[in-house]
């Protein structure tokens, strides 16, 4: 949601890191982006679990490669 939520507003990722424990919107509102980015019509639940899954997974891939280190600099903005 947080990755989402960023990325809609058109913030600049490439430095932003989830927090877990961070809490910046209602279950209503993460709710209605989540089905706004599944890229389903009416999508049942296990469609959304399986969506915030994969994309928990490759966020978490994201964060820990090397390539999307904002250390590598300019070469790879937006990776």
């Amino acid at each position: 949601y947080q990755y989402l939520r960023r990325y809609k507003r058109e913030e600049d990722l490439d430095h932003f890191l989830f927090i877990p424990e961070r809490t910046e919107r209602t279950e209503k509102e993460c709710l209605k982006l989540l089905l706004e980015y599944c890229g389903r019509h009416n999508p049942s639940w296990t469609e959304l679990s399986n969506f915030t899954h994969f994309l928990n997974f490759q966020l978490s891939k994201c964060e820990k490669s090397v390539f999307c280190s904002p250390a590598v600099g300019e070469d790879f903005r937006g990776f």
